[in-house]
């Protein structure tokens, strides 16, 4: 596959706090990269073939192979160069179950790499995600909000109460600690912050505030202003779904499609996804 600077910003995305492993996932549909953290928390970034220049894919199953994920950002990071989109061949395995990358710009330099891979650990826990009940259970709020709200209520070794209710429509993040802090969005108040809004009972769940700021710490201030919003999603069980939609540029040597409308399309989109789990198991 060959792959771009906008691609490897969705793969630093990934880097969660005290997580140094990351699992890769290989099929005809494109590359999924998970990370756990004490098996409580879960991050996915989905990457579509469409979003390679070229993905050619000729393995029998879905390949599965561990790395060290700080390897794999630093070497994507080696291989920019400020100013310049350049491409980077990214193959596996190689002769010993390696992952090859390798620059494909210059005719004059080449800069490669290879990175040790491993059988992947089982996954800790069941990330299974199954709805609450038969009315879903979920807001979208703009990311930039839901990063400012989690920072805010930053209490050390806290946890963070997410209380959705149907009347009046809202969300509350409360923290606890020195004393207490909430945070309220009102559903019919600002409809352009609190985008979307399902909820036909009043629920309530706890989560550890290390593991509910990991799903935006790290996202750069240039993917949230572009970003068409956060779903939160509240499943069974109070395990919560954070899912980003960040828009990915097409490679510079390819144009843009343009509809039959004359409407261009908007930008590739690579979906990224956390799971974390309840602090608490009582729903209130």
């Amino acid at each position: 596959m060959e792959t771009t600077p906008e691609l490897r910003m969705c793969m630093v995305l990934l880097v969660v706090h005290h997580v140094k492993d990351a699992v890769v996932e290989l099929s005809e549909h494109g590359v999924v990269l998970i990370v756990e953290d004490t098996g409580c928390l879960q991050a996915k970034v989905y990457l579509q073939r469409e979003l390679f220049v070229i993905y050619e894919y000729g393995a029998h199953g879905r390949p599965r192979f561990g790395l060290s994920l700080g390897l794999l950002v630093d070497c994507l990071n080696t291989f920019s160069v400020p100013g310049h989109s350049n491409t980077i061949e990214i193959r596996y395995p190689g002769p010993d179950m390696q992952l090859l990358l390798r620059s494909v710009d210059s005719p004059d330099a080449c800069i490669y790499a290879e990175i040790r891979t491993r059988i992947p650990d089982t996954v800790s826990w069941d990330y299974n995600f199954e709805p609450a009940g038969s009315t879903p259970l979920s807001f979208t709020v703009k990311s930039s909000a839901l990063k400012e709200a989690i920072d805010d209520l930053e209490w050390p070794g806290s946890s963070i109460q997410i209380i959705l209710q149907p009347t009046p429509p809202s969300v509350t993040f409360r923290g606890e600690g020195h004393g207490d802090l909430q945070i309220d969005f009102m559903y019919h108040v600002n409809t352009e912050l609190l985008i979307a809004f399902n909820c036909d009972h009043r629920v309530s769940y706890s989560y550890k505030y290390k593991f509910l700021r990991a799903t935006t710490s790290n996202i750069p201030s240039s993917v949230i202003r572009d970003n068409r919003g956060s779903k939160l999603t509240i499943g069974r069980g109070g395990m919560l779904k954070v899912q980003h939609l960040v828009s990915v540029h097409r490679p510079s040597n390819q144009h843009p499609h343009i509809d039959s409308a004359g409407y261009q399309q908007p930008s590739r989109i690579a979906y990224i996804e956390f799971f974390v789990k309840p602090d608490e198991d009582e729903d209130t």
